[in-house]
């Protein structure tokens, strides 16, 4: 929610795009450590890929957000993606303490190893993302390869010939001969690739991509799940494997030392039924999906949940050198689970298999086979695994956590702090907040269940704030405490008044008004990501067409959806209506990171926003006509909000 004026050409536009253009910036700009013309100007130079290279190891300052983790081929050194600090971090795992840092040209959201050991691959998103090839003994820069829209989940082939890298918004994967420091291909995904994994025959390339690219209106009788898109390497073709329905939110995968199987890290989510309670997994159930590659298709789809605790919001998943266990990072329950690998592709894994839309949704779980380990920090996110240990990155704690699950004595993990402990803003607590799931009665679910990264899951929920049979989209909450009222009928007044209500009745959680108030303040601090569609950071010349058209008389779509909020905090009828609907009237979403936000309309009725105006032709009266030129323009506009 609450963001400040965005303007294209503006100061406030760059400053926007440097403090919070990523999916897991908090930022605040920059927290407060750049500020004026020289502050901007520093950022406009990381943001390009200048600046300072490798640094010392001094107490660093400032929050961290380790989000990724590699460790070195003899498993004495491990590497840190520090996202808020924007550098990372050499750690001599033997005295536990960090002995370097380079800091890179944007937010490092992903490493990658050689198989050799000898260079460290790291993506740094932006706009204009680079992947950096830095030297993995002593952290000089060896290459910079210019990527796509917020690069991440890097991937090295088993031959260290070929890097992979997901451009999380340009909706696609970037392949990069390391040799020769360029890239040779962009491959398409399907929908927000976050996370990659390859095959040890180096032949596949796993991908995961974020969320469904369907509609999710009632007419519409496909399945709403995410894909796992598969590259071949040798052709860059692609194939799919599709997750069940009601899937989203995926996070992390891995390949199995067998070549044959991988696995993904999701929800899995009850949302065609009214979200009523929420215990025993009622709305949302963490799972992990079993695929086999050469059949592409789901093996199995296991719960993390136990009876009366769920295991909230599932991230990355990693498999332990021997190959014997596995690990997933449970990021909105500071913790861990982990399994046997004999197990997991046993039968035995049946007993945890949820079934959407029946109750229970776990139908015969008992005693669940995976083991959960409580964390010394908060957030865990990036795993990497080394002998017999696995390395868990504490987003919120600045610190590593260092598991070894089979320790004949069972005893607490031990953290590494990557810097100072920090000290949470208002705001830091509230992003914190936001992703915890403990403040979930039984755990199942966070507010970032259904807003990843406080945006969309693209599915529809049919909240009983406005009567039952009437599913709405899920709302991105950029800029919601601006653009009041919060939901598609303006049932809450304000996003204040929501957050609050979301609390009570769908984390079924009576939480202190100050946590509702760090919220707040971490909605407000959001900021737009920069539009895919953009060029150097402007309208391009058709999108600039699309302007004309968007303010003119004769269409008039800014009548509704004025600068600079797009949106006239309105409730308007545009023919939506449904049979179970109580009104006609619904509000006017803002249209700033539009193009990120499909399905349109508030049932999710179209999945283009040009199908929105063709078919739908929704804001054209009468007999009004666009021409082919004049609709690709107008949505070339839109989409660049």
């Amino acid at each position: 929610m609450g963001q400040a004026r965005r303007g294209f050409h503006s100061q406030e536009r760059l400053w926007g795009m440097s403090a919070d253009h990523f999916p897991f910036a908090r930022r605040a700009q920059i927290r407060g450590q750049a500020t004026g013309a020289l502050g901007l100007a520093m950022i406009w130079a990381l943001l390009q890929g200048s600046g300072p290279g490798a640094v010392g190891a001094e107490p660093a300052e400032g929050y961290q957000g380790p989000c990724a983790l590699s460790v070195s081929k003899d498993g004495k050194t491990l590497f840190v993606a520090n996202a808020d600090a924007r550098n990372v971090a050499w750690v001599d795992l033997a005295s536990g303490s960090v002995v370097r840092r380079v800091e890179v040209p944007g937010e490092p959201t992903g490493l990658a190893l050689t198989p050799d050991g000898a260079k460290l691959v790291v993506a740094c998103a932006a706009p204009k993302s680079t992947v950096l090839v830095l030297d993995a003994q002593s952290g000089e820069r060896r290459a910079a390869v210019p990527v796509g829209h917020t690069a991440m989940g890097p991937v090295a082939t088993p031959d260290g010939k070929r890097v992979y890298v997901c451009n999380r918004f340009d909706n696609d994967v970037s392949a990069i001969d390391l040799d020769a420091a360029r890239q040779l291909a962009r491959v398409p995904a399907v929908r927000e690739p976050v996370a990659a994994a390859v095959t040890p025959d180096g032949r596949t390339v796993l991908v995961a991509n974020h969320l469904p690219n369907t509609r999710t209106d009632d007419e519409f009788r496909g399945d709403v799940s995410p894909v796992v898109t598969l590259i071949d390497t040798r052709t860059h073709e692609t194939a799919s494997i599709e997750l069940p329905h009601g899937a989203n939110g995926l996070r992390g995968v891995c390949v199995l030392a067998d070549g044959r199987h991988a696995l993904v890290t999701h929800l899995l989510s009850n949302f065609q039924k009214t979200p009523f309670r929420v215990d025993m997994g009622w709305i949302n159930v963490n799972v992990l999906s079993i695929l086999d590659i050469p059949q592409r298709r789901v093996v199995r789809t296991v719960g993390m949940d136990e009876q009366d605790s769920g295991a909230g919001n599932p991230w990355d998943v990693a498999c332990s050198a021997d190959g014997t266990m596995v690990c997933v990072s449970l990021s909105g329950i500071h913790q861990v689970a982990v399994i046997d690998q004999s197990v997991l592709l046993s039968d035995a894994a049946r007993s945890m298999s949820p079934m959407i839309v029946a109750w229970p949704i776990y139908p015969s779980l008992g005693a669940s086979l995976w083991r959960r380990i409580a964390l010394p920090g908060q957030g865990p996110r990036g795993l990497a695994a080394a002998g017999k240990r696995f390395y868990v990155a504490e987003f919120f704690s600045d610190s590593v956590a260092v598991v070894d699950p089979r320790a004949l004595e069972p005893a607490a993990p031990q953290a590494i702090a990557l810097g100072k402990k920090p000290q949470l803003t208002l705001e830091r607590r509230g992003e914190l907040l936001f992703h915890d799931a403990t403040i979930c009665y039984q755990q199942w679910q966070s507010c970032a269940s259904c807003h990843p990264d406080a945006r969309v899951d693209g599915l529809n929920w049919d909240l009983m704030n406005d009567g039952v049979g009437n599913a709405k989209n899920t709302k991105s909450m950029v800029w919601a405490h601006q653009t009041p009222p919060a939901m598609a009928e303006g049932v809450r007044m304000s996003a204040e008044e929501a957050v609050r209500s979301g609390i009570r009745h769908i984390l079924f959680s009576n939480r202190p008004e100050e946590e509702a108030v760090a919220i707040d303040a971490y909605l407000k601090s959001l900021r737009p990501v920069p539009s895919p569609r953009l060029v150097e950071g402007r309208l391009s010349p058709a999108a600039q067409r699309g302007q004309r058209l968007f303010e003119s008389p004769r269409i008039g779509c800014a009548r509704c959806h004025p600068a600079p909020l797009y949106t006239d905090l309105k409730a308007h009828n545009v023919g939506s209506r449904g049979p179970m609907e109580r009104t006609d009237r619904f509000d006017t979403p803002t249209l700033v990171e539009v193009w990120r936000t499909a399905p349109y309309l508030h049932d999710g009725r179209y999945l283009t926003v040009k199908e929105l105006l063709l078919e739908g032709r929704h804001g054209l009266r009468g007999d009004q006509h666009l021409s082919e030129k004049e609709l690709d323009d107008l949505v070339e506009f839109v989409l660049s909000l």
